[in-house]
């Protein structure tokens, strides 16, 4: 039974979890039962540090109000997940794809093949955020399962020697990107059920923190409405046709009036919803936006307050 326990003195990413001891013994069912078992610990982990994670987001918030950006910076499955986050969203947000970055180490082929080495280049990563001229208007987020690459370590450092904020995603307690974060998001999903390996419960509850973070975000920053995601972007065919639906269903008119206000805003969602909603220009519309800080809910309350 020697072989089934925990060392603690190595970190918990590296740490061997009893729960899946002759995992390879199993059923297929077994297996997946063990799997599962583990996956469901993730978002338990996940609402332990949400007063972490909102103090991130209001500080992203801050950032964009003020025309910064945010960025996403790790290695391996880390980096793959934050390039992954970013890139979806100028299409579920309509923002522009500098506003939201996501860096690897190894650069565009580490997406698709891993290497390894990489990671260990601290230089090389301050290199990268000096390309995008990150500056300290911009918000940096380092992530890492085990929270000891130094390439993220290095973009870290340099990062809040600009005066930047910065956030650290880690599921080692004792992770040294800790010591280099104003916002430290701890996950303690405990040992993955293959020793090691980090695209596992780390993976999962990396990916979970980082949907939260850009989509509270765009929600405080008003591309959200209700809960439709109102600033999309209509790329294609399928999209244009969303984007009308959505003019329907909000303000209640037929097809051929959200034809003619999809075309009047120029595609703009949000303000062809105003246009419809308060029967008004795109133009007024437009101001009533920038005013509301781009909400439809603020700027339906801003012109109520208008008219008495």
């Amino acid at each position: 039974m020697r072989d089934t326990n925990m060392d603690t003195s190595i970190p918990t990413t590296e740490q061997r979890n009893p729960a899946s001891f002759r995992i390879d013994t199993k059923s297929t069912l077994e297996i997946l039962k063990i799997i599962n078992t583990e996956d469901k610990k993730v978002p338990f982990a996940v609402e332990k540090k949400l007063e972490a994670i909102a103090a991130l987001v209001d500080d992203v918030v801050i950032s964009f109000t003020n025309g910064g950006r945010l960025f996403y910076i790790g290695a391996g499955t880390s980096g793959r997940l934050g390039v992954l986050d970013a890139s979806e969203c100028p299409p579920t947000f309509g923002v522009p794809p500098t506003m939201v970055q996501g860096i690897i180490a190894g650069g565009t082929a580490a997406l698709t093949t891993a290497i390894e080495g990489a990671e260990d280049d601290p230089k090389a990563g301050i290199k990268e955020l000096e390309l995008r001229s990150f500056n300290k208007n911009d918000v940096l987020v380092g992530i890492t399962a085990s929270g000891q690459a130094p390439y993220v370590l290095g973009a870290m450092i340099h990062a809040r020697s600009l005066g930047a904020k910065v956030g650290a995603i880690s599921c080692n307690e004792h992770s040294k990107v800790f010591d280099h974060a104003h916002h430290k998001i701890y996950l303690a999903v405990e040992p993955e059920i293959i020793t090691g390996s980090t695209r596992l419960k780390s993976g999962t509850a990396q990916k979970l923190v980082l949907n939260m973070i850009t989509t509270a975000a765009m929600i405080r920053i008003g591309k959200v409405y209700n809960n439709l995601m109102v600033d999309m972007m209509p790329l294609n065919a399928k999209l244009v046709d969303r984007a009308k639906r959505l003019i329907i269903e909000v303000t209640g008119c037929d097809q051929k009036t959200a034809e003619e206000l999809y075309i009047q805003s120029n595609g703009n969602v949000r303000i062809a919803i105003l246009m419809g909603m308060l029967d008004t220009s795109s133009q007024k519309a437009k101001e009533l936006l920038t005013r509301s800080g781009g909400s439809i809910n603020k700027a339906l309350d801003l012109e109520k307050t208008e008219d008495i």
